[in-house]
């Protein structure tokens, strides 16, 4: 579950049996992770030097913690551990997590589910968190490509002098009536619009434009 969404810190809490020949057959190829798994004799040394603690449920409890859903934890997680350790914290496959332990969390997170039967294994609840984050780190470095491109998307103003000189061009060639246009020049620039050209597309579209101008007057 962890390997599959790109997850390796595997820290395990008093684990009955470790190594286990079972938990290997069962890692499918994912052994790896359970090889390089830290051994704690409590939850609080698992915790040490983290500062953001968020621990699973999926009880109410008469004292409620903060309680996030799923996207919202992964978010948070990221967001935390550009600061320093952050960690997850799973329950026991029958019992979860107790309320001692659940102390030791800064926030809860709950996936939701449906409440007539809202039975899932532990397995499954970290396939999903781990899910959530991978999605979530992959939007945040998409974000950092963008904003450290080189090459900006174009602006308005840059993308509206592109669209008037496309359509001098195309009524110069004669594939464009100005007197019965219809929604060609609309459609243009929804597929324009879609693309987002940068600055650079925009120069290099401008560029094949004028020497279409220039041909046409050769001609």
């Amino acid at each position: 579950a962890m390997k599959t969404m790109c997850q390796d810190r595997l820290y395990l809490v008093r684990p009955k049996f470790f190594p286990h020949d079972e938990a290997t057959a069962r890692a499918s190829g994912a052994d790896d992770v359970l090889a390089t798994a830290t051994l704690c004799d409590g939850l609080q040394e698992a915790l040490v030097g983290t500062r953001l603690v968020i621990g699973t449920t999926a009880r109410s409890r008469s004292l409620q913690w903060p309680l996030l859903n799923p996207r919202e934890c992964a978010e948070k997680v990221l967001q935390e551990s550009l600061q320093g350790e952050v960690a997850l914290v799973f329950g026991r496959e029958r019992s979860g997590l107790t309320n001692a332990e659940l102390d030791l969390c800064h926030y809860a997170v709950q996936i939701p589910c449906n409440p007539d039967y809202s039975s899932l294994n532990l397995a499954a609840a970290v396939q999903v968190l781990c899910y959530e984050l991978m999605m979530a780190s992959n939007a945040s470095e998409q974000q950092l490509y963008i904003h450290e491109d080189d090459d900006p998307v174009a602006s308005a103003d840059q993308v509206e002098q592109f669209f008037q000189h496309l359509e001098e061009t195309l009524i110069q060639i004669s594939f464009l009536d100005p007197q019965n246009p219809k929604h060609l020049i609309r459609r243009l620039r929804r597929l324009y619009n879609r693309a987002r050209p940068t600055q650079n597309e925009i120069n290099i579209l401008r560029g094949i434009l004028t020497e279409t101008q220039r041909a046409n007057k050769l001609e």
